[in-house]
């Protein structure tokens, strides 16, 4: 009997109902407390309270601390902004100490004076040096405009020379041509260009200046070659 006895659980927790049996008794004396009963068998209950408690109060202190650091920062960027909006308004708004008092305005001298050199009507000596000034500079306009150099108006002409005949010199014809010279009148490059039957023409190019040359006076002057010459045409005519 002995054997199963021990395995009961009365026997493990003996100290639990020992101390159960003790409270019992002092409930019947009526000196035991009331929160007494519990003491020893919540324990375990209550260090995880206490636990729960102290996990909630770190949490408390982590979220003030956030808190503080938000107010802070926050303070921080509105004294800047403060700082800002002064250097932007040219300074604080509290006058200087240092600015100096108005000066008094300087007191009016005889108002006499100041009407006898005003002159409202202007004199002759005025009028004359501003015409004297005004033709000056007429003459130097006109001096400027007489330097420029004046636009010279010039042609570009492209002729056909054509011969008697396939038996006429070419080269001789263009040297006769190209003889023929004249203040404004340049003559360029030529070639000779088929006709038809043997027979070429001369295109030759040149320019002219319109005031100094007309093309009248080239087909007068090119016809009057009658040994080579038989008829002169404008095959182009282009202005400069």
């Amino acid at each position: 009997m002995a054997s199963p006895l021990m395995l009961d659980s009365v026997w493990r927790d003996k100290q639990k109902f020992e101390e159960a049996e003790a409270y019992y008794q002092q409930v019947l004396a009526g000196t035991a407390s009331k929160g007494a009963a519990g003491a020893k068998g919540g324990s375990v209950g209550a260090s995880g309270d206490n636990s729960q408690v102290m996990k909630r109060v770190a949490s408390r202190e982590k979220e003030n601390r956030d808190l503080k650091k938000v107010v802070e920062d926050m303070k921080a960027l509105v004294q800047k902004l403060e700082n800002r909006v002064t250097k932007l308004e040219g300074g604080s708004s509290a006058p200087s100490a240092q600015a100096p008092a108005p000066s008094k305005p300087a007191p009016a001298e005889d108002d006499d004076d100041d009407d006898d050199d005003i002159d409202l009507f202007g004199s002759d000596e005025d009028d004359g040096e501003a015409d004297r000034l005004r033709k000056e500079r007429l003459a130097a306009y006109e001096a400027k405009k007489a330097k420029k150099p004046a636009l010279i108006a010039k042609s570009s002409l492209l002729l056909d020379v054509k011969p008697w005949d396939d038996e006429t010199d070419m080269k001789k014809l263009e040297e006769e041509v190209r003889k023929i010279t004249a203040d404004g009148l340049l003559w360029g490059a030529s070639k000779l260009v088929p006709v038809g039957y043997g027979i070429k023409k001369l295109q030759i190019n040149c320019v002219i200046e319109d005031d100094k040359i007309s093309t009248d006076f080239l087909e007068e002057e090119i016809t009057g070659i009658e040994d080579y010459v038989q008829s002169m045409d404008i095959a182009a005519f282009n202005k400069i």
